[in-house]
């Protein structure tokens, strides 16, 4: 078990969930179910019942340094890698590994987002163990994938392939990145497809060797300072040359590319947090269907809509809406019909155009 580690990636802005959702405190910092955790607490807890709490690594950008070390306390400084620029993934997930690598050269490592929500978590550990046995005797990259309940859009999609010497993990024949609604409802139908959960295991040599055949310009920049890693020198050589990484998920970078590339299809009720829709749907509703959080509010012929306000004391007022999103951080409120959130990151983008980081 000392040879496992987790990697929380917590840099994300969230912008699906803008305005709630801003540049200085982006989803994964709140506690969007009104549990008491956020949602990287609730990822640093999953993991610390599965691998030491001095195994697990968040990287994260450096503009929430502070944060990070606030909402988890139990993480030294060393354990938060901190990119002074975003650069997707692939970057975040190499220099991880090129850091633990250099901690421990028998690392099998767990890689986990920071925003996904999971319900049943005695089932998320059982799989996760399992998963860490697998990469622990194959030189294999192993993704988690779920069984799709509908056609989504939002989603990366796993074609299963051959099965592998071991009971419920298959090779992947394909990774198709979200596809639109009439590709994915033939995908569903097929039932050869799984959601991409973004959930990775691997070992650390494993993925430091397949990175360096299939993703050479990003393996590259981290290689050069191989002897700085796990040194005092690492902070400042990544501050100098992370910039220079190119911008490429993992599953470009390799996971579509590469040949020893396994899933394990599972079900412990997992959903990424990624937009409105998603949060309305696992919400407490009132009896007409709307969803409130964190406000007052008195609605009159209201159903089916979500609004959340991050002022408590704030009273909303409506009525007539039906299937809307209200969204108020403060200085900005979103009114948008819930069958066009996938339009808010476009709102997002033309408010930068307009205003520039003002309201970001």
């Amino acid at each position: 078990m000392n040879n496992r580690y987790c990697v929380i990636m917590g840099g994300g802005v969230g912008s699906r969930f803008w305005p709630y959702s801003r540049k200085n405190l982006p989803k994964q910092f709140i506690d969007f179910l009104g549990t008491g955790r956020t949602l990287l607490q609730m990822s640093f807890d999953r993991a610390k019942s599965i691998v030491p709490t001095s195994n697990i690594i968040v990287v994260t950008n450096e503009a929430y340094r502070d944060i990070v070390l606030e909402q988890l306390p139990e993480l030294d400084e060393a354990q938060i890698l901190l990119e002074p620029v975003r650069r997707n993934t692939a970057p975040c997930i190499a220099w991880a590994a090129f850091h633990i690598h250099a901690l421990n050269p028998d690392a099998s490592i767990m890689v986990s987002p920071s925003d996904h929500l999971i319900f049943n978590e005695d089932v998320f550990r059982k799989e996760i163990i399992n998963g860490f046995e697998f990469v622990e005797n194959h030189d294999a990259l192993l993704t988690l994938g779920i069984k799709p309940n509908r056609p989504e859009t939002g989603y990366g999609y796993i074609q299963i392939g051959g099965k592998s010497d071991v009971d419920g993990i298959s090779q992947v024949k394909t990774f198709t990145e979200k596809p639109d609604i009439e590709i994915a409802r033939i995908f569903v139908e097929s039932g050869e497809f799984f959601w991409n959960s973004g959930i990775f295991l691997w070992s650390a040599q494993s993925i430091l060797k397949t990175l360096h055949e299939y993703a050479p310009d990003v393996y590259c920049k981290f290689e050069a300072g191989i002897d700085k890693f796990g040194t005092s020198e690492e902070k400042n050589y990544i501050k100098e040359k992370f910039a220079e990484c190119p911008n490429i998920s993992i599953d470009f970078a390799v996971m579509e590319k590469a040949p020893n590339v396994y899933v394990s299809c599972v079900n412990f009720g997992w959903n990424d947090l990624g937009a409105w829709g998603v949060l309305y749907e696992y919400s407490p509703k009132s009896k007409e269907g709307n969803v409130t959080q964190n406000c007052n509010a008195m609605l009159y012929n209201c159903h089916n809509n979500m609004i959340a306000v991050k002022n408590k004391d704030k009273l909303i007022v409506a009525s007539g809406l039906k299937n809307f999103i209200i969204a108020d951080s403060g200085d900005v409120l979103l009114i948008c019909p819930q069958n066009e959130e996938q339009r808010i990151k476009q709102f997002v983008n033309d408010v930068k155009s307009s205003f520039g980081d003002k309201y970001q």
